[in-house]
């Protein structure tokens, strides 16, 4: 039992103060030296994690708003590209293919279609002035025409299926339905990717193999002047290959290794290239082939319904000794000496 005597006993006011101060000041020191550890520990975690506090510092309007711009490094990925979160680029990549190459290739192809049938209808086919003689000069020797006819081929079934993929959602997929149209749509995708590089390496044998007789001269000069012999009853002079043949050629070589290079680019996707490096691919070779396309169809134009006789040098081989004066006069003449 404790005496009452000893709970009764009172101290003085100032004793008990100095106590109660020395206490004070001895928490208020330990509470501070905890703050501080604390502070220290953060700032450490902060210096381990530069890219947290860089996304929590930018996670407001300014952040969102640097995101929807394309800038890069908003994220902790260090891998190429994926530290951009919206791709800007792609946007104008949509507006020149749909505003600008789609409806561009549309007007090429139809304008040279209806030049075309115009000039037939008010011209006509070039036929021979004399009659067919019966004996044949070989023009195109088999090599020649299988290799002709397979990058022929290849082109057309190119042409199509890349034709399909620009156009065809415009109108097959509502002729088609969604489920045809898809399947369809699909089967063209994979002929283009997979046949494309087969046409590389036909038309790198065609210009490898024809070059040497597709160089320009004088006597091609006076074949354009006179309009190659398309009006009119004049028959220009022209070697084993004429100006317009040239010139074809040339076009196929320029704007057809354009198309191959960029459909590369596009078919092979891990060599590594940028997005932006893909979508620029992209239009190259769409620009590129619409006029590739246009183009063709003046060449497949003359070689048949255009001129009388043409498309059997390209089927056969041979072309009757009547067509070869009219049209490869001095080829036909190197031709019948060296007999």
């Amino acid at each position: 039992m404790i005496p009452l005597k000893w709970l009764s006993f009172k101290l003085p006011f100032h004793t008990l103060l100095l106590p109660l101060l020395a206490l004070t000041l001895a928490f208020s020191l330990s509470f501070s030296g905890l703050t501080q550890a604390a502070d220290s520990a953060e700032e450490k975690t902060s210096q381990a994690r530069p890219a947290e506090r860089k996304v929590a510092s930018f996670a407001g309007p300014e952040y969102w708003k640097a995101i929807q711009q394309g800038e890069t490094g908003r994220t902790q990925s260090q891998a190429r590209e994926a530290n951009q979160l919206i791709n800007v680029q792609g946007e104008e990549w949509r507006i020149w293919r749909n505003q600008w190459v789609t409806p561009a290739g549309a007007y090429a192809m139809g304008g040279t279609l209806a030049v075309l049938l115009i000039f037939y209808i008010l011209v006509g086919q070039n036929k021979l002035d004399s009659p067919r003689t019966g004996n044949t000069v070989e023009r195109w020797k088999r090599f020649d025409r299988a290799l002709h006819w397979t990058v022929a081929t290849l082109f057309i079934i190119l042409a199509i299926s890349g034709l399909t993929l620009l156009y065809g959602k415009f109108f097959l997929r509502a002729a088609l339905g969604d489920s045809l149209w898809g399947n369809y749509a699909i089967a063209c995708k994979l002929a283009h990717n997979y046949l494309g590089p087969l046409f590389v390496l036909g038309l790198l044998v065609m210009i490898i193999k024809w070059m040497k007789n597709n160089f320009f001269n004088s006597t091609d000069v006076k074949w354009f002047m006179q309009g190659g012999g398309m009006v009119g009853k004049a028959h220009p002079s022209a070697g084993y290959m004429n100006g317009g043949e040239k010139a074809w050629f040339w076009v196929l070589t320029t704007v057809g290794l354009v198309v191959c290079i960029s459909g590369l680019v596009m078919d092979f996707p891990n060599f590594d290239q940028y997005r932006e490096t893909m979508q620029q691919a992209n239009l190259i070779h769409g620009a590129a082939s619409l006029l590739l396309i246009a183009a063709s169809f003046g060449h497949i134009y003359i070689g048949t319904a255009g001129t009388e006789g043409a498309l059997e040098g390209m089927t056969n081989g041979h072309v009757d000794e009547a067509w070869a004066k009219q049209h490869h006069d001095l080829w036909y003449n190197e031709v019948k000496n060296k007999k």
